[in-house]
Formats: C-alpha cells, sequence, structure tokens
C-alpha cells in the first residue's frame, strides 16, 4: 500500500483508492475532496466502513463499478450525521447511522441517498455497526423479499459461518423458519449449531443433497440461499423441494454450470440471481426501510448477534483485506478512521443542523 501526501491548505480527506487491477499492491491511500451532499443525500463523517467480499473482487478486476458510483470501495459504513442535501428529513447534526452504499466507503466522509441510511440499532456500538448493513440488507431481500421464506420452511445455507451465513441463520431462526447449513470443519459446523442451525452439514465429507433429504425426510429444502454458484448448481436444484427456490448471490465456485432443467420443472421449481449493489436507489431504500422496521428490532432484541472479528485503521486496508481472506476469521473485518477516537456514539449535538441547500 502506498500513502499519497496530505495538503494541508485544501479540505481533503483520507480514503482507500485502487490503482489498477491486481492483488494488496493496488491499495493505496490517497487525499481526496470532501463530498458535498446533493439534493436527496446525507453527508456522513465515517467512523467505520465494512470489509465484503464485493471489495476484493472489485479490486481483482472482476466487479465492475456500477455507473455512476464513487470508484473507491467499500459498501457500508457508520458513523454520524454531517450535512444534509436539499430535500432531506430533519437529521440532526452528529446522529449515529449506518448506511449502504454503492461504493467510497473506505473513506473519512461518504455522500449517500438518505433512503439507504438508517439509524444504529439499540445496543450496537457505532463501530460494530459498519458490519450491519450490507449482510442485512442482502440476507432480508434476499430470503424474505425475493425467495418468501415463512415459518416452517426448510432453508439450506451454504456457508454457514461466512458473513452472509452467520447472519441468515440467525434470521430465519427468528423468523421461525428451519435453518440447515454447510461448512467445512467440525468447528464451523459447532458454530452453525450455536448461531441456529438445526442441522449442520460437513460439505467435505457429506453429500449435502442426501444429508437435507435425510434430514427432512426426504420433503428437501423449500429455499437454498447459495454463495457457490455454478459449482453447487445441478446438486442445489436435486436438493430443493416441490416448489422450492434456489436463490444464487454469490459465485465463488464458478459462473457457469448446467442447470438440469428438466429436473426443475419437475418440481415446479425456481433459481434466481441477485446483486445488491447495482439495484436503483428506489430499490434500496425500500430494503432498507424493511431492514430498519424488521430487522432492527430482532438485532435489538438480542436474537441477531454482531460479531467482529478485527478492526484496523483506515491506512492499513490492505492488511485488513488479507485477514479478511483468512479462513480463521470469524466475524466482519472493518477499518476504522480517526473520528472513532474523536468521538462517541452518543456524540450527538442536540438540536444543531448542518444543512446545505
Amino acid at each position: 500500500m502506498t500513502t499519497q501526501p496530505r495538503d494541508a491548505s485544501h479540505p481533503t480527506m483520507q480514503a482507500i483508492s485502487y490503482t489498477g487491477a491486481g492483488g494488496r499492491e493496488v491499495v493505496t491511500v490517497v487525499d481526496s475532496e470532501i463530498p458535498v451532499a446533493g439534493p436527496g443525500e446525507v453527508l456522513i463523517r465515517v467512523h467505520a466502513a465494512g470489509i465484503n467480499r464485493a471489495d476484493l473482487l472489485q479490486r481483482a478486476g472482476n466487479y465492475p463499478v456500477p455507473p455512476g458510483a464513487p470508484d473507491g470501495p467499500g459498501l457500508e459504513v457508520s458513523g454520524t450525521i454531517e450535512e444534509t442535501g436539499a430535500g432531506v428529513g430533519p437529521w440532526e447534526f452528529g446522529t449515529p447511522v449506518c448506511a449502504l452504499l454503492t461504493g467510497g466507503g473506505y473513506a473519512e466522509y461518504v455522500a449517500v441517498p438518505e433512503g439507504q441510511v438508517v439509524p444504529v440499532p439499540d445496543g450496537v456500538s457505532l463501530i460494530d455497526a459498519a458490519g450491519l448493513p450490507e449482510v442485512a440488507a442482502t440476507c432480508w431481500s434476499n430470503l424474505v423479499m425475493e425467495a418468501g421464506v415463512q415459518a416452517g420452511d426448510w432453508v439450506l445455507v451454504h456457508g454457514g459461518t461466512g458473513g452472509i451465513g452467520s447472519f441468515a441463520l440467525q434470521l430465519l431462526a427468528a423468523l421461525g423458519a428451519r435453518p440447515l447449513a454447510t461448512a467445512g470443519s467440525p468447528e464451523k459446523l459447532e458454530r452453525c449449531l450455536e448461531l441456529g442451525a438445526e442441522a449442520a452439514i460437513n460439505h467435505r465429507e457429506e453429500d449435502f443433497v442426501e444429508r437435507v433429504r435425510e434430514i427432512t425426510g426426504g420433503y428437501g429444502a423449500d429455499v437454498i440461499l447459495d454463495v457457490i454458484g455454478a459449482k453447487y448448481l445441478e446438486r442445489n436444484v436435486d436438493a430443493l423441494a416441490r416448489g422450492g427456490r434456489l436463490v444464487v448471490i454469490g459465485l465463488q465456485g464458478g459462473g457457469s454450470g448446467t442447470l438440469p432443467l428438466g429436473k426443475l420443472m419437475g418440481v415446479n421449481g425456481s433459481v434466481t440471481g441477485t446483486l445488491l449493489r447495482p439495484r436503483p436507489v428506489q430499490e434500496k431504500a425500500e430494503i432498507m426501510r424493511q431492514v430498519r422496521d424488521q430487522v432492527w428490532p430482532l438485532v435489538s432484541a438480542g436474537k441477531i448477534r454482531t460479531t467482529t472479528d478485527t478492526a484496523f485503521p483506515l491506512d492499513r486496508a490492505a492488511q485488513a483485506q488479507d485477514r479478511f481472506e483468512e479462513a480463521d476469521r470469524t466475524g466482519k473485518v472493518l477499518l476504522v478512521t480517526e473520528a472513532a477516537a474523536a468521538d462517541t456514539a452518543d456524540a450527538v449535538h442536540p438540536g444543531a443542523q448542518r444543512h446545505r441547500p
């Protein structure tokens, strides 16, 4: 990682940029202009940013930035309201919030559409809240809004101890569904059970299709949440119950596979592939509205718990991404800015508000 010198005569912020496609050598600390809150936006003074697999895919050149989005990595942050743009509701200056982004979260400030900004859930620290928006929005939008999970449904979650998987298992258990999980070690299998899975399947030693059929008494999975993609495509269809829904949200096992249409039609099943990042602002706003109303109460009640593995200073983003890829990681990896040391989670300035007309 390299660092560009600061110019103290200009109001700039520290941010992380990629100098091209590659490995950790392209991760660069730069000084850039502090963004302005445009119409319908709020400016957040970032305290922490969450690291996600999409950030590493973008670094490798395999996840193009949507048109109009910031070039820098970072899809979720927590922080405090710094200013608001025209047409934005009455946010108080200093209010603790977290937000879902299209990019640019590895920075000291970020401008975000108001609909993608939500208060920090009760009982969650401002730092830990940085690891919530992306995973909460992904799990809720795919499991509930897309797949229509209901109480009593059998739901198979691949990668049960990953960032998505660990949140999904807790959410499903809280909703009264019957979650199953795959994982690759005895320790991870035990962790899946702790997170709410009714059963955990060792994908290295067992056939998950056979085990799903066995556990469900031959019924199968009503919903499968899959981060693997092509490698599991045919077997996922084999594991579906009649009317089952396969939702593919990741391609860790490849992007091109064979879809057995006869089997899919035979069970009246469906396959959906989704990405969160390129969705229109209006869709993201609706997702975050539902997350605030439906998921945050579960978090505040302790039914869904967040886990932070490690927090790194912003200028150590390359090391943080290294940690993200390590097999023994057990929670979110975060980047923390200097603002986190200067402020506290309850540092709200009552009655004060910065608004840019």
